[in-house]
């Protein structure tokens, strides 16, 4: 193996201490750089670098815990995509879109399942990206919930249309590229959203997330 990666990956393809710095590194100047984009308008604080980065190293743990893992990628994981959701709930789209296009790129470094660069774009960039569409109802009644289901929606999309046109010849006999692509990608997705939904809308757990949203943005 290469020095280089050597120092950052180990034998089990997974980061070393060195990787997990490097990755958080890579996303605070993703997130900084973002802020730059957006113009003198707003800038982003060391809160909210602090709290989105303390979401994604959550999302990052969770997802490493795979309760159901597929075959050829993806889990249902503890809650993973909720913690990248919730940047967008606190900060807004520029923010949250921002960190889930980071977070997928640490995907990206944890486990690659690699075909071709426009399938990488499809289900690391995009689909994981998607996750930050929350951040168009940060402002919005309920849209704690209503980002999260948008964003795993958005996942789904760019999942399945990753499934049709790059692994359509995997589907077994008798079923259609975009059902199989359908099956399998909604099969982990919305089982793992529907949980997470649930959990949402106990009372304590509804209040418990308004007030850090609180914390988030004070």
């Amino acid at each position: 193996m290469n020095t280089l990666f050597s120092f950052l990956v180990n034998e089990d393809n997974g980061l070393t201490t060195a990787g997990y710095v490097v990755s958080a590194i890579i996303i605070f100047l993703l997130i900084i750089l973002a802020s730059l984009l957006a113009g003198n308008k707003r800038k982003i604080g060391v809160k909210e670098l602090t709290f989105s980065a303390l979401a994604l190293a959550l999302a990052y743990v969770t997802s490493t815990f795979e309760m159901i893992k597929m075959p050829m990628g993806g889990a249902v994981t503890p809650f993973s995509m909720l913690f990248v959701t919730l940047i967008g709930y606190w900060y807004g789209p520029a923010t949250g879109l921002t960190a889930a296009i980071a977070y997928g790129f640490l995907q990206l470094i944890q486990g690659p399942y690699i075909v071709t660069l426009p399938q990488v774009l499809m289900d690391y960039v995009f689909a994981f990206g998607a996750l930050g569409l929350s951040g168009f109802f940060h402002k919005a009644k309920n849209g704690l919930v209503i980002g999260y289901v948008v964003g795993i929606i958005g996942r789904f999309v760019f999942s399945f249309l990753s499934g049709v046109i790059f692994f359509g010849e995997y589907a077994p006999e008798g079923w259609s590229p975009e059902a199989y692509s359908a099956a399998y990608n909604g099969a982990y997705i919305f089982l793992e959203g529907a949980i997470t939904i649930v959990l949402l809308l106990i009372p304590a757990v509804k209040f418990a997330m308004e007030r850090v949203k609180q914390m988030a943005v004070s």
